[in-house]
C-alpha cells in the first residue's frame, strides 16, 4: 500500500465532508427561506484496481442532492398576494433580463408599476386573458408575461343580458283602448316598472318596463318597453319622442304559469340606446290572485370604475375587483411542472432552471392533471429539518476528524520512512 495513497484517501475523506458540512450550513442558513428546498450530500466509494497482496486505497467521491420535489408546510399570512402551490408544480417566474425560472417562492408583492415581484426581485409570470382566452402554449414560455394588477384606466362594461320575474295580478280587467305599443297621449296600462341598464360608455340608461293585460281565455299581456329619456317631460311616460323598444306577449295557462304551448314569449331583446343588444329572461313571470310584485329584477353590466383590488382564485385565475362591485378577469397564472423536479439546477433567488436530467418543461393550469392548486394568502415554508441537520452536523464533524486523523497517521508513517536513513 503507498503511503501517498493512504494520505489522499484521508484527503478525499475530508473534502467529502466538508461537502457535507457545506450542505448542511446552507440549510440552517435558509431554514426560514420561504420556498427553499433542503440539499444534501451522498457518497460513492473510488476503488483503484488491485492486484497481488498490495492494496491501493481509493477515496470517496460526494455528490449533492436537491430535494425538490419534496413539499413544504404551508403557512398562513394577512397577505392575498401571498401564494402557494398545494401539490405539484412551480410557479413561473421572470428576472429583470426575461429570463423565465421556476420557483415555489409565492411571498409576491404589488410594486408600484402593478407587478408583482418576490422577495428575490423575480415577477410573477402569468397570461393575460383576452374575450375569455389565454392563448396559452403548453411546452413553451411563448405568451406569458409580467402579470400587472394595476390599471390607470376606467372600466365599463355594456349591459347584455338580464332576467326580470314579476307576478301580475290575475283578477286586473282587460285594457281596452291604446296600448302602451301605440305609444299615444291615451295610451294605458295596468303595472309598470323601471330598469337601469348601461350602454357602451357606461352611462345610465333608464328602461320603462310597461304590463298591459290585453285579453282572457287564454290570458295574454303586452309587454312594452321605452327609453326613459325619450318619455313626455310633461306627464313623464306617453308620447315618448320614440316608439317602444321592443314588445313581447305573455300568454298564461290555468295555473299561472307561462303556457309555451301557445304563442307566448319567454324573453325580449332589445338594443340598448347606445349600447348593445339586450337579452331580458322573462321565463319564471307568473300570474296568479296576488298583487303586482317583483321577484327578480338583475341586468349585468357597469358604469366606469378603477380596479380596488384583486382576488386569486385557486385555479390560478386572477379577478379584478372594481370600486363598482364588478369583477373581471385578467389573468391566469399557469403552473409548470418536469419529469424528475429532483433534476433542476437550483439557482441564486429561490429559483430553478431546466437541465438535461429534469426533462423538458410542461405548462399547465392549477388544478390539470397532476398539478396541485394555488393557495391564496399562504406560503409554502423551508423543507429543512433542523433536528436532523444538526445530528448531520455533529456526524460531518466526527467523520471529518476521524478522516485528519488517517491523513496524520500517514503523515507519521511517511516521517518514519524518512528516518530510516539516519
Amino acid at each position: 500500500m503507498s503511503v501517498y495513497n493512504l494520505m489522499r484517501t484521508g484527503v478525499s475523506g475530508m473534502g467529502a465532508q466538508s461537502n457535507r458540512l457545506g450542505t448542511v450550513a446552507d440549510n440552517i442558513a435558509n431554514a426560514r427561506t420561504t420556498g427553499y428546498k433542503r440539499a444534501s450530500t451522498e457518497f460513492a466509494s473510488l476503488v483503484l484496481d488491485n492486484h497481488g497482496t498490495s492494496y491501493a486505497s481509493g477515496g470517496v467521491e460526494s455528490k449533492t442532492r436537491y430535494a425538490i420535489s419534496q413539499k413544504g408546510t404551508l403557512e398562513y399570512s394577512s397577505s392575498g398576494s401571498d401564494l402557494a402551490v398545494n401539490g405539484q408544480g412551480f410557479f413561473l417566474v421572470g428576472d429583470p433580463d426575461g429570463k423565465i425560472s421556476l420557483t415555489r417562492a409565492g411571498a409576491f408583492v404589488p410594486m408600484s408599476d402593478g407587478t408583482l415581484m418576490n422577495t428575490a426581485g423575480y415577477r410573477l409570470m402569468g397570461y393575460p386573458i383576452t374575450n375569455g382566452n389565454t392563448n396559452a402554449v403548453v411546452n413553451g414560455t411563448a405568451g406569458l408575461e409580467a402579470v400587472n394588477i394595476r390599471s390607470t384606466t376606467l372600466v365599463s362594461e355594456p349591459t347584455t343580458s338580464g332576467l326580470f320575474n314579476v307576478n301580475l295580478d290575475a283578477d286586473e280587467a282587460v285594457v281596452a283602448g291604446d296600448l302602451p305599443s301605440d305609444n299615444l297621449g291615451t295610451s294605458t296600462f295596468t303595472h309598470t316598472s323601471s330598469l337601469t341598464a348601461y350602454d357602451n360608455l357606461g352611462r345610465e340608461v333608464t328602461l320603462d318596463v310597461y304590463y298591459t293585460k290585453t285579453g282572457t281565455a287564454p290570458d295574454t299581456w303586452e309587454v312594452a318597453i321605452f327609453d326613459r329619456a325619450e318619455a313626455d317631460p310633461t306627464t313623464g311616460n306617453f308620447p315618448y319622442g320614440a316608439g317602444p323598444l321592443s314588445t313581447a306577449t305573455l300568454t298564461f295557462d290555468g295555473s299561472g304559469a307561462l303556457d309555451t304551448a301557445l304563442p307566448s314569449d319567454t324573453s325580449i331583446t332589445l338594443n340598448v340606446p347606445g349600447g348593445a343588444s339586450l337579452t331580458i329572461d322573462m321565463s319564471q313571470t307568473t300570474q296568479k290572485g296576488a298583487d303586482y310584485t317583483v321577484i327578480d329584477a338583475e341586468l349585468d353590466g357597469s358604469e366606469p370604475a378603477a380596479i380596488e383590488g384583486v382576488e386569486f382564485s385557486d385555479d390560478g385565475i386572477i379577478y379584478a375587483v372594481y370600486e363598482n362591485g364588478a369583477r373581471a378577469a385578467i389573468y391566469r397564472v399557469p403552473l409548470a411542472n418536469v419529469a424528475s423536479p429532483d433534476n433542476l439546477k437550483p439557482e441564486a433567488g429561490t429559483v430553478f432552471s431546466i437541465t438535461a436530467d429534469s426533462g423538458d418543461l410542461q405548462i399547465g393550469f392549477p388544478g390539470e392533471g397532476a398539478l396541485g392548486g394555488i393557495v391564496s394568502g399562504a406560503l409554502e415554508s423551508s423543507n429543512v429539518d433542523l433536528a436532523s441537520e444538526l445530528t448531520t452536523m455533529i456526524e460531518s464533524q466526527r467523520n471529518y476528524t476521524a478522516n485528519s486523523k488517517v491523513f496524520q497517521t500517514g503523515s507519521e508513517i511517511l516521517e518514519v520512512l524518512v528516518n530510516l536513513k539516519r
